[in-house]
């Protein structure tokens, strides 16, 4: 692997403004990796080498002025789900393969501005709707760890193309861990945002608005580095009139003077794995060995949110596609996880329970500077276990415990890559208060400082 893959996307951006390496350079680089790696995996959905090369010639020759842009000459890859001009927003479907969007989603517009450049567009399951990455348009994306394990879902081809090296920063979207599962799958560090930070817009019908699960949408970037992270979300939050639940926030807030952190080792009645509780411990001891006062204890609800998230959640996001446009094994699959007993909630009911709940976890994590707690609460699993009648309910169960908080709440989350365990990475997950991203990023820097990100790595 050649030295420049192995570089976060902000260090990238300095070789560049230095001119001490080239963007033409820099890109080619990484278009050489997915040459080589990604008939392997299958992450990367369409290369866009001519497009990208004449944008790294431009970045070249830019003005001062231009370099000091934060991604100045950076290469990015974008999911498949989200708009960008020239390239089809498929969504995994057939029936998408050429539906070309009229204009760019504004993250996109806002990354270009900052002077990064497109070299990929990245797999997801069918409408993004599982926690595998497989559709019957571009194929099934791997783990690059192992190939018999799932990479997560749904921004998997984004996980398995940042942990390769084929790409130093990615963007993803997240209603239901989108973002954070293939982060701990693969290795890599994803950023959920708050609800609204981000403007959420797409543009190809019908499609444009999935209703009232829509409050739990949001898109937002996936590196290796938590530094990469902060950069990426400076650049794409802010208003965008095209979305009317996008606000204009302040990226940094007042840090209290005694942070507390709480460490989250049980989750309803499920046994975390060994190496994820071992790795919750080592964040805290990071922490308190940098003056923060840590406390292990419950996290509130956890149960009741993921079962509100989840009568929600049903409630629209499903019908908005025709059965017919889904692999009959993946239609049964959205049909078995439907019908759960929560799915015939008054939708009104559901909507009162999550703002109790958000208030309850706003209190709780006014008490607590930020909660930390597992990823998933189960290992990653072998590819297409959800699918399975028999396994998948609790599977699922298991892998979405404690990613629906973000979603359900609107609040933000950081996965954090943490190690290796038995040929796997290890991960944890860390909560902060509504638009208080800049907590949780904090923290995650501290622990990313003495436990660095595991990857890139070559596929194995």
């Amino acid at each position: 692997m050649n030295e420049l893959n192995q570089k976060s996307a902000t260090e990238l951006a300095e070789l560049i403004k230095s001119k001490e390496v080239s963007s033409k350079e820099v890109v080619e680089t990484h278009l050489k990796r997915i040459e080589e790696v990604n008939p392997e995996i299958n992450a990367i959905t369409v290369t866009l080498e001519e497009s990208a090369t004449e944008l790294a010639k431009k970045a070249d020759n830019a003005s001062d002025d231009e370099r000091n842009r934060p991604f100045h000459g950076v290469p990015i890859t974008i999911k498949e789900n989200i708009d960008f001009v020239g390239t089809p927003t498929t969504n995994g479907l057939p029936f998408l393969a050429e539906s070309m969007p009229p204009k760019n989603t504004p993250l996109v517009d806002r990354m270009l501005g900052a002077g990064a450049i497109p070299i990929g567009r990245t797999n997801l399951p069918e409408m993004g709707l599982r926690l595998d990455t497989d559709n019957p348009l571009r194929g099934r994306t791997f783990n690059p760890w192992n190939k018999e394990k799932t990479p997560g879902g749904s921004s998997g081809g984004e996980g398995a193309a940042i942990a390769t090296g084929m790409s130093p920063f990615g963007i993803g979207n997240d209603i239901g861990g989108s973002l954070r599962n293939p982060a701990y799958c693969c290795g890599i560090t994803a950023l959920k945002p708050s609800i609204g930070r981000i403007p959420f817009v797409r543009t190809i019908a019908p499609f444009e608005d999935i209703g009232i699960a829509g409050s739990f949408l949001t898109d937002g970037p996936m590196a290796r580095s938590v530094k990469d992270l902060r950069l990426g979300l400076s650049v794409m939050a802010g208003r965008h009139i095209d979305d009317p639940q996008s606000v204009d926030v302040p990226l940094v807030g007042d840090f209290p003077d005694k942070p507390k952190a709480a460490l989250i080792k049980q989750v309803s009645d499920i046994n975390l794995p060994e190496s994820t509780k071992r790795e919750i411990d080592k964040a805290g001891e990071i922490l308190s060995s940098k003056g923060w006062q840590v406390e292990e204890v419950e996290a509130p609800e956890v149960e009741r949110v993921h079962e509100i998230w989840s009568a929600i959640l049903s409630q629209g996001v499903i019908e908005v596609v025709p059965e017919e446009l889904f692999k009959p094994e993946t239609a049964a699959y959205l049909k078995r996880t439907n019908e759960s007993e929560w799915s015939n909630m008054p939708l009104d009911q559901a909507l009162l329970e999550r703002r109790r709940l958000r208030r309850l976890w706003s209190a709780f994590l006014t008490d607590y500077t930020v909660c930390i707690g597992p990823t998933w609460c189960n290992l990653q699993w072998p590819i297409d276990t959800d699918l399975d009648p028999n396994l998948g309910d609790e599977v699922l169960r298991e892998s979405f415990m404690f990613i629906a908080p973000a979603n359900c709440l609107g609040i933000p989350s950081v996965a954090l890559p943490m190690g290796v365990d038995n040929g796997l990475p290890t991960g944890i997950q860390i909560y902060s208060e509504m638009y208080r991203e800049d907590i949780c990023l904090h923290a995650s820097e501290l622990i990313q400082e003495e436990a660095p990100c595991p990857t890139p790595i070559d596929p194995v």
